[in-house]
Parts: C-alpha cells; sequence; structure tokens
C-alpha cells in the first residue's frame, strides 16, 4: 500500500507455485481493485494445461484491507481449454462484486475438443457480499478477442465498456449498462467504423462522476491512429461527439479519470522518432482540451504494458508504467491534482 509514508510492506495475495503457475501478458495482466476502504478485489491468470493460450481466471477477496484472503475461486464455470482473461471488477449496490471478462469458450466444440473457432464473448458474475458466485450471464457474443474491458459505477448504476466486433469486423467501442438489474444491449460510445481484420489490443477506459461518464480509447480508423474521448450526461445513454486527444502518432493504451475541476484526464502512449512518451491531458466535457504534459519516456514496445493512473483520495494523482528492461520494473509517480 502507498500512503505519505511510502511503501508499506508487501503482502502475498497469491503464489505461483500453485496450481500450474501464472499466465503472465503485457495486455492481460493481473490487478487489485479497492472497492470499499477494506474490501479489496484481486484477480490473476492460471495456466491451463495445454499452455499457450489456455488460460483461466483466479479471484480473491480481502475484507481486512489486504491482510488476509478468500480462497481464490474461479468465475467462469466451464472446463474449455480457451482463453479466459481481460477482467473488470466493481461493486455492487447490495456490497457484492461484479466481475466480467472475456471467454473463449465457444472456440471449442462440445466435447471440448479444438473446433472451429467460434466468437471471444464478454461475460459476466457477481459475488455476493460473503464471496457466493451468482449465476454466469452473456452480456455480448462477439466481443473483440484481446482488448481490455473496463467498468465504473455512474448514479444509475454499473457500466461496462469494451471492443465489440460485428460479423463486418468493425471493431468500435460499446458500452451496456446495468438497468434494474438487468445488462441492456451493447450500443457503440461512438460509431468510427474501424474495420480491422484482427484484434488492435487496445481497449477503452471509463470513468464515472455521478451520471457524467467520461469513456477514452484507441481508433485507426482511415489508418490514422487516434486516442479520444467522450462524453456523456446521463449514464451512458447517450454520447457527445468524440474529442481527439493525442500528438499524431498515437498508440492507444488508454487511461481517464475525473478531477474535481471537472475536466477528465486522460492518458495515451505517444509515438516518437526513437521514443515513445506517456502523455495526459485535461479535456472538459464542453470540448476545451488543455496542453499535454509528459509523465515519462517509454518504449513503444509491448513490453512498456499499458500505463495506469488513479486518484489517491488526497488530492493527487498516482501513475504506474513498466520500465523497459532488466526484465521490467514497475515505476510510480504523484502528482496534485493541479498537475504541478
Amino acid at each position: 500500500m502507498l500512503d505519505d509514508a511510502g511503501w508499506g510492506p508487501a503482502l502475498t495475495v497469491a503464489s505461483s507455485t500453485e496450481e500450474r503457475g501464472f499466465f503472465v501478458n503485457w495486455a492481460d495482466f493481473a490487478s487489485v481493485e479497492i472497492l470499499e476502504p477494506d474490501l479489496l478485489v484481486a484477480h490473476w491468470l492460471v495456466r491451463g494445461p495445454d499452455g499457450g493460450y489456455d488460460y483461466g481466471i483466479r479471484v480473491a477477496q480481502s475484507t481486512d484491507g489486504g491482510l488476509t484472503w478468500t480462497e481464490p475461486l474461479r468465475p467462469h464455470t466451464d472446463e474449455t481449454r480457451t482463453e479466459h482473461g481481460f477482467v473488470s471488477k466493481f461493486l455492487l449496490n447490495d456490497g457484492g462484486t461484479g466481475l466480467v471478462w472475456l471467454d473463449a469458450r465457444n472456440s471449442v466444440d462440445i466435447d471440448g475438443q479444438k473446433g472451429t473457432p467460434g466468437a471471444m464473448a464478454l461475460r459476466y458474475r457477481s459475488l455476493d457480499p460473503d464471496g457466493v458466485p451468482g449465476l454466469e450471464s452473456v452480456l455480448d457474443e462477439r466481443v473483440c478477442d484481446c482488448c481490455q474491458t473496463d467498468a465504473a459505477i455512474s448514479a444509475s448504476g454499473p457500466v461496462v465498456v469494451y471492443r465489440d466486433r460485428s460479423e463486418g469486423e468493425v471493431r468500435d467501442i460499446y458500452i451496456t449498462r446495468m438497468v434494474d438489474g438487468q445488462w441492456t444491449e451493447g450500443t457503440p460510445v461512438h460509431r468510427d467504423g474501424w474495420v480491422i481484420p484482427a484484434c488492435p489490443v487496445n481497449g477503452p477506459a471509463v470513468a464515472a462522476r455521478g451520471d457524467e461518464l467520461v469513456v477514452a480509447w484507441f481508433t485507426g480508423v482511415g489508418n490514422e491512429r487516434k486516442a479520444q474521448v467522450a462524453f456523456s450526461s446521463d449514464g451512458g445513454v447517450h454520447f457527445g461527439e468524440a474529442i481527439r486527444v493525442d500528438d499524431g502518432t498515437s498508440l492507444g493504451r488508454v487511461d481517464v479519470l475525473w478531477l474535481e475541476n471537472g475536466s477528465a484526464l486522460v492518458m495515451w502512449v505517444e509515438r516518437r522518432p526513437r521514443v515513445a512518451e506517456i502523455l495526459v491531458r485535461q479535456v472538459w466535457p464542453d470540448g476545451r482540451i488543455g496542453e499535454d504534459l509528459l509523465v515519462t519516456t517509454t518504449s513503444a514496445a509491448r513490453d512498456s504494458g499499458f500505463p495506469q493512473m488513479i486518484r489517491d483520495g488526497m488530492g493527487r494523482v498516482v501513475f504506474a508504467w513498466t520500465q523497459v528492461g532488466n526484465g521490467g520494473r514497475v515505476r510510480v509517480a504523484r502528482t496534485s491534482e493541479d498537475l504541478q
């Protein structure tokens, strides 16, 4: 845990000696979410018997701030030797936890053997406050194969954003909302119309403040690589026009959050002649944009990963990224919310 005094002692959530070891990937990575002051939910990925991209999800909860953890739970009930990952976690109204993930079980036949490749699906499952799982459900039967999902809690309820995949290979960003306990059919945040025959490995990010939402995403429509945001004032029912935030050579890998001054802070990776840069910029719902600010230089290669940021609740923004080289290390920086 990071506080004003620095980092506290490391606490073990899971060990790679369990089962078949961790599945470690540059884009599909483990994470811990603080859903309430003492409620932490962690997920990680475990290799399957076939190796390669046969892997599953494990989830554990802590109700004492990370000191102790529940036994790992597998949220997906199938036994297929396929991909299960790109998890998002969020708090439910009853104090339970919502989980969404990408699930490739439809790529095998009924006997569990490899069959004709089927579509990746977006699936959901809840855990009650005691960690007891509910039923699985499908939120979208055909989504992009390896773009991250994200979730937020609006005043109207949970929302999930993801990259959809149409039969014609249009891969735009969609949103689904929980309304009266049911998930709505996914709708586009913005109709980019990006047709691409393979996954760009570049998922969206969402942040909520009441019923105001901001979604950030990457698109390569028209062979122009762009990082964009769009705002909603009604919990994601409608969105305004897309606002471009990059400098013209975006690699995407976006994140976004709200600041106290009413702006959204969006982060993305920009390609430069010999390096890449992690940049942030303030954007307002009325379309105003601030100057881009450099967080750090990095590599454009995959091993630089996906930078992340959060507000720490004490008037600061915390940035985290992977430093390339020597096996890779996680670096962290903090700044005040006025970005000074």
